[in-house]
């Protein structure tokens, strides 16, 4: 048609041209005028044509986002939004020739679609149409005119009609004379959530908006997998199997995130708001996210829930987060009454108080059955030997919660739960307050590394009293133990006690007094108890390391060693026992006690408790495999083994680990300390920050502190820290930036680099930026061609972490954001501040040089100096 009408153009146009005006006395520039009805025909003719294009030309309809009962599409024709984020129009499947109407992001090469109309019945060739019929709906046509789809709004409605592809993402079908939206696509979602849209559940209506799947994908046809909001007593978001079977869920929400997904308190999950009106739940994200910061929420074909980015370097979806991520994040996977801790082996175990329900399923793998009490309730109260609770923290709270509405405290939510015979459990958070579980199994508990809730789970006096349950059968073990070895043990325990002591008791009651002097308000102040913390015995700890052997040392540092250890019940540890001639390692050793012992998160290493007897302060960790990072990048055979996914890995780890530090934990906590050797990494090469003797806390709005002792080590300590003593999150960011570029290059900064120069790793990374060549600077293991640029924007991210002056180093959250490609435009990097080497930049007043380190530490040891004011 497009062409007759260009023809017949062209025909008349030439007629003009060879025909003329027959009067010899007319001009011949105004020949047109003598032809008026072959000018209108002309002039018809060219609206025909522009019409024509509109309508079926992709190229001429991007000007347009409306589409009415005379303007319709029809393939491959396609509207676009005002500000060209979204586009809708025909497509295909990958692998498929069947044609849907859909929409999709319009800015991005990877056609990624997230909405379908005509999901259940596809066209079989080109001829469709989208356009508004008779009766004022929304339908897709196939070239018989037959409705595929419809938006199928009542027939009461209006039939002056339009439909509109807005800059959100949604379609919407409006009334032209009142304006007021009759249908829209965010009402009706495929399998993407977009900012703006709503997850809602109305519990009055039984209305619900819910994600569906696609079969799979390559057909957009609805699949198993559907997820929504669901409201039996507290809302929570649920994915479904087939509509009826529970397959993950997110646990609770407490006003600020669901329980159940502890990434929920992350930099990239915020934003969600929950609001509840007249029985309405309505769940949203904020429109002003773009799809480089937020993407979509995907319900994917095989029934997991993620959350996913654009990331336009890669050219490529990204995934923020995923809902299933191990067995542990399916529903009820070790039953009734059982827990599953993806990091334990085996994943699933009976709560303590309980027994498998089928020992021979449950030892075979097989925990679906799940496990049965021991011992039966009493479910009394009022006598001395009434049901207790048991309380498991860091986990993720079972299915079928109820919901106390009454303004219930703490001890009033466990006197709800003690008298009703049939409450398991109970559990109080801020936000929800009081919840109960009664008539019900405890079903679908997860163990976290951090984040959950605490549950008190109802036991009867006697099992709580039968020696704790598993965690007491090492007692049983002791006692089998024959008694003349346990006295041989205590000889010559004591024996070396007698001659090694070298503090007296008044000496050790002086340094006890210190810890709960003048800090102690501090400590109580901020909710941080060192007696929050369990106490070793001194014999334990000598018999889980040999005494000590140093076969069993894993390292020395500036206040004494480390020893790995493995207690009676088989647990790894290791045991840092302070140097009892170092008063600044009692300080160290009252600052991990006051500071770590509330800390929770993945990436900061686990104290388990303290010991302080006989003269002897040491602190008990959790055991890690791989030892310290320093070990792995520096001169050591072993470098080849990290490869840049891993040690990308490892820097996120680290900068999520002093993003709790500096923002998420109760208190502000400022390192100190940050270096290779203080990071350390466990079996599965995930770091943890360790070593928190000269972190400190910036109380309320204080946004930096000084210090007379500027302690840390050089190389890695600000200018403003080691010139001023002034400490800040940005003194943290410094060292972090040191040692992001030392895991990159596999060189320390105290080194010299470009020997006829003398440069440290700054200096040297520097002189490489402004000659615009950092290549050189990348270590050879790790480079490839492919993770280039990858590379050198997290080169640009450590220069801009160690700019000379605080105010031009971002904060860690900037730098997360940065290292992730969510800000896609990095600054300019300006000169680093050059502490280490014995070069400190614009003055050398400080008395510590190089020449003061240990040469016998492989990461140089830690410096306290003394500043003058």
């Amino acid at each position: 048609m497009t062409v007759l009408y260009i023809q017949l153009f062209f025909i008349l146009f030439s007629s003009i041209i060879i025909f003329p005006s027959a009067s010899p006395m007319k001009p011949k520039n105004n020949f047109a005028f003598s032809h008026p009805l072959l000018l209108l025909l002309l002039l018809l003719l060219l609206l025909l044509l522009l019409l024509s294009f509109t309508c079926f030309s992709p190229t001429f309809c991007v000007a347009n986002d409306t589409i009415t009962s005379e303007i319709f599409i029809k393939d491959p024709a396609s509207l676009i939004s005002s500000s060209s984020s979204f586009q809708l129009g025909f497509f295909a499947p990958p692998n498929s020739t069947s044609r849907y109407v859909g929409i999709w992001y319009n800015n991005i090469p990877s056609q990624t679609i997230v909405w379908v109309a005509n999901r259940e019945n596809p066209l079989k060739d080109a001829s469709g149409i989208f356009t508004i019929s008779k009766d004022g709906n929304l339908v897709v046509l196939d070239g018989d005119d037959t409705v595929l789809w419809s938006s199928n709004v009542s027939s009461s409605s209006k039939t002056n009609t339009s439909a509109r592809i807005l800059d959100s993402g949604n379609l919407v079908l409006e009334d032209n004379a009142s304006g007021r939206i009759l249908w829209e696509s965010f009402k009706h979602p495929s399998d993407k959530f977009l900012p703006s849209m709503k997850f809602m559940t109305n519990t009055r209506t039984k209305e619900m908006i819910k994600l569906t799947s696609w079969n799979t994908p390559s057909n957009p046809s609805t699949g198993n997998f559907s997820v929504a909001l669901e409201v039996v007593s507290l809302p929570e978001a649920v994915i479904w199997n087939n509509d009826d079977n529970v397959y993950w869920r997110s646990g609770p929400w407490n006003g600020q995130s669901f329980i159940g997904i502890p990434e929920m308190d992350s930099v990239y999950l915020s934003g969600f708001n929950l609001v509840i009106q007249n029985q309405e739940y309505t769940f949203s994200v904020p429109q002003n996210y773009s799809v480089e910061e937020f993407g979509s929420l995907f319900l994917t074909s095989q029934g997991n829930f993620v959350q996913s980015y654009w990331n336009p370097q890669e050219r490529n979806w990204n995934f923020n987060w995923i809902a299933i991520q191990t067995e542990c994040d399916y529903y009820g996977t070790c039953g009734a009454f059982g827990i599953c801790n993806p990091k334990a082996s085996p994943i699933c175990s009976c709560l303590k108080g309980f027994k498998p329900k089928n020992e021979v399923e449950w030892n075979q793998g097989n925990w679906s059955d799940g496990c049965v009490r021991r011992t039966p309730l009493k479910c009394i109260n009022s006598s001395a030997e009434g049901d207790e609770f048991l309380t498991v923290e860091r986990v993720k709270l079972p299915y079928f919660v109820q919901w106390s509405d009454l303004g219930l405290t703490e001890d009033d939510c466990k006197q709800e739960c003690l008298n009703n015979c049939s409450c398991n459990a109970y559990a109080y958070e801020n936000g929800i307050r009081c919840m109960l579980w009664s008539k019900s199994d405890l079903i679908d508990i997860q163990k976290f590394e951090s984040g959950g809730a605490a549950l008190y789970i109802r036991l009867s006096y006697a099992e709580l009293n039968d020696a704790n349950g598993k965690d007491k059968k090492w007692i049983d073990v002791a006692i089998a133990v024959p008694v003349t070895f346990i006295i041989f043990i205590i000889i010559v325990i004591s024996f070396r006690w007698k001659y090694t002591t070298r503090t007296s008791d008044d000496e050790r009651k002086g340094i006890l007094e210190l810890l709960k002097e003048d800090d102690m308000n501090h400590m109580i102040k901020d909710d941080i108890k060192h007696e929050d913390l369990p106490s070793y015995d001194y014999e334990e700890l000598a018999i889980a390391t040999n005494n000590f052997d140093t076969n069993n040392k894993l390292g020395k540092g500036g206040f004494g060693s480390v020893y790995k250890g493995k207690l009676l019940n088989g647990q790894e540890i290791a045991v840092k026992k302070l140097a009892r001639t170092s008063l600044q390692g009692y300080e160290e050793f009252k600052n991990e006690v006051r500071l770590i012992s509330k800390l929770q998160h993945r990436n900061l290493v686990r104290l388990f408790g303290y010991c302080m007897e006989r003269e002897q302060q040491m602190l008990i960790y959790e055991y890690m495999p791989n030892l310290s990072l320093d070990n792995l990048i520096f001169g050591s055979s072993k470098h080849e083994l990290l490869n840049w996914r891993q040690r990308f890995n490892i820097i996120d780890g680290i900068a999520r680990g002093l993003l709790y530090l500096h923002r998420d934990s109760r208190v502000k906590i400022i390192h100190r300390d940050l270096k290779a050797s203080n990071i350390l990494l466990d079996q599965d090469l995930d770091p943890k920050i360790s070593d928190f003797g000269m972190a400190r806390i910036l109380f309320g709005n204080e946004i930096q502190a000084n210090t007379q002792r500027a302690a840390g080590t050089y190389g890695y300590m600000s200018p403003e820290y080691a010139m001023e003593g002034l400490f800040s999150e940005k003194s943290d960011v410094y060292s972090f930036g040191v040692l992001l570029l030392e895991i990159i290059s596999g060189r320390k900064n105290t080194g010299f680099y470009r020997h006829e120069q003398a440069l440290s790793l700054l200096e040297f990374a520097w002189k490489l930026w402004m000659e615009d060549n950092l290549i050189p600077l990348i270590e050879e293991a790790i480079y490839e061609l492919c993770y280039q640029q990858e590379i050198l924007r997290c080169i640009q991210v450590g220069l801009l972490c160690v700019q000379r002056f605080v105010n031009d180093r971002p904060n860690i959250s900037t730098i997360i954001s940065m290292l992730n490609s969510e800000i896609l435009d990095l600054p300019s990097p300006k000169e680093p501040g050059f502490i280490g080497n014995g070069r400190p930049c614009e003055s050398n007043s400080t008395e510590s040089s190089q020449q003061n380190l240990n040469k016998d530490s492989v990461n140089n040891v830690t410096l306290t100096t003394i500043v003058g004011r």
